[in-house]
């Protein structure tokens, strides 16, 4: 399926940034469209209702509140001569909870493109790209922030342990892989199942050169992969998101979540 319709999450932060100028490089080489969009909570820290909040105070936050919105609005204009995509660039603010409504929104595109979570974001339009990736059913891909879309790479990486979530990523990050020409595919440890080389022959037939890198289990898989994508730079990293449930995830530190957190190039995540 060719990539032509994108969605990016906007909240206005550098991640998001970062983000909307890679969404807009896919786009320019595509001829593809890009509309970025403004997802905003529409819950209160508190109950602004409460009638022991004085009604000149209610007034005051919810001009706050709009005046993050507009702020945020206008840091999308103030890029869009930069990103050059004339009438293919397109804005929607969408009230709702943040994760599930840019969820479902994702799922009437080919891809969803988010900036990485960062500790500073208005909790109004903060998201979590994580749970985007497991409510949507489309790939997300994650953009940290202060990341080059002009520096030069060399070719993807591809996660591989054999799993549902690794196989979702590599058919969804097929088009990619296959304008890229090269990955390679990392393992960790043995795997049981068919081998390995059925992978590699799969690539080839996409016209993709597959290099295989396999590491022992004897580091955890995360600083693995991390390491690997420092020393060798990767244009993007492919891999499935939260083979086991996210809450054992969360609870035991897991794979994604560590990726997600110190990686410095684009992850497109699939479950």
């Amino acid at each position: 399926m060719p990539i032509m319709n994108l969605l990016v999450a906007f909240n206005g932060s550098e991640a998001s940034i970062a983000a909307l100028r890679y969404a807009a490089s896919m786009a320019r080489a595509r001829d593809a469209h890009v509309t970025a969009m403004m997802a905003h909570s529409t819950h209160d820290v508190f109950d602004t209702r409460s009638r022991w909040i004085p009604s000149e105070a209610r007034k005051l936050l919810s001009e706050a509140k709009a005046g993050i919105l507009h702020e945020i609005e206008a840091r999308y204009e103030a890029l869009r001569d930069e990103l050059d995509l004339g009438d293919a660039l397109s804005f929607k603010s969408h009230p709702g909870k943040v994760d599930a409504t840019l969820s479902e929104a994702a799922r009437y595109y080919d891809m969803i493109i988010v900036g990485r979570q960062l500790d500073e974001d208005d909790e109004h339009v903060a998201l979590h790209p994580d749970r985007i990736a497991l409510l949507s059913g489309r790939p997300v891909i994650v953009v940290p922030d202060g990341y080059d879309i002009e520096a030069r790479h060399s070719h993807a990486a591809l996660a591989w342990d054999g799993g549902r979530s690794a196989a979702r990523a590599l058919s969804d990050s097929l088009r990619l892989l296959e304008v890229q020409g090269k990955v390679s595919v990392l393992t960790v440890g043995r795997k049981s199942g068919f081998p390995i080389e059925d992978l590699m022959t799969h690539l080839a037939r996409h016209d993709v050169e597959a290099l295989h890198d396999n590491f022992p289990d004897s580091h955890p898989v995360a600083e693995t992969i991390l390491a690997f994508c420092e020393r060798n730079d990767p244009s993007l990293l492919v891999m499935g998101a939260y083979e086991h449930s996210k809450f054992r995830e969360d609870f035991l530190g897991g794979v994604t979540a560590k990726v997600l957190q110190d990686i410095r190039i684009p992850v497109l995540l699939s479950h």
